[in-house]
């Protein structure tokens, strides 16, 4: 919410009192004087005027989890454990994931309270790398590399993918970077030529690479420069 909104929503302030203590330098966000009326305040804010505390702000909590299989990826589920499950963390209600995996689906997940850095995350427009090592049934040839490249469509929701950079490791195994999150998007890449997944994992995010020394369902809070990356 823009500071002047924020101010003008306290009973003791309307929008016009709001601007002349933003021109006066009595508003302070996260300690620092404020006068910009356009200034975003998020949940995290700690914001005062003329001293008096209009909002504590909450801690913005960021957190890297090694999945394992056999949990969903959602906040809660009446049949199965979700990752969250995994957390030994005050108020749990208040975290969310950013970027699902599917249910035995391995790997990197983040999990946040802080919704403008977890919509960085998805945001189709930002095409951030994901990185998946996978293993499938049959063997890989160059053709999926190529045809991964140039695009596959989709005719359930009558759209193509975006190029897609596939590395052969081995006969039955890759490493498969995308820019974007469609629904089983690498089974049905690998399905386009009848090859099923047996193994995906999710190795990287953009910049945030899954920590080798996190055990599956094991977890660490985000550095400060490991959340600066996103």
């Amino acid at each position: 919410m823009r500071l002047d909104r924020f101010i003008a929503n306290f009973a003791q302030f309307n929008r016009h009192q709001g601007r002349l203590l933003l021109i006066g330098q009595q508003v302070q966000v996260d300690g620092q004087v404020v006068t910009d009326p356009k200034h975003e305040i998020r949940p995290f804010s700690r914001v005062e005027v003329s001293g008096q505390v209009l909002q504590v702000g909450k801690p913005a909590r960021y957190f890297m989890l090694h999945k394992p299989p056999g949990y969903v990826s959602a906040t809660r589920d009446p049949e199965h454990p979700t990752v969250l499950d995994l957390l030994d963390e005050p108020d749990k209600n208040e975290l969310h994931i950013g970027g699902r995996l599917d249910f035995n689906t391995t790997g990197l997940m983040l999990i946040t309270n802080d919704g403008q850095w977890s919509r960085r995350l998805t945001q189709p427009t930002r095409q951030l790398g994901k990185v998946y090592y996978v293993e499938v049934e049959q063997p890989i040839s160059e053709l999926y590399v190529s045809t991964f490249a140039s695009g596959l469509y989709f005719a359930f929701e009558n759209l193509t993918t975006l190029p897609a950079h596939l590395e052969l490791l081995s006969s039955h195994s890759a490493r498969l970077t995308l820019h974007e999150g469609r629904y089983h998007q690498v089974k049905r890449m690998f399905g386009h030529f009848n090859n099923k997944v047996v193994r995906l994992h999710r190795e990287r995010m953009g910049d945030l690479q899954l920590d080798p020394q996190l055990a599956p369902g094991e977890y660490r809070a985000l550095s400060t420069t490991e959340i600066a990356k996103v």
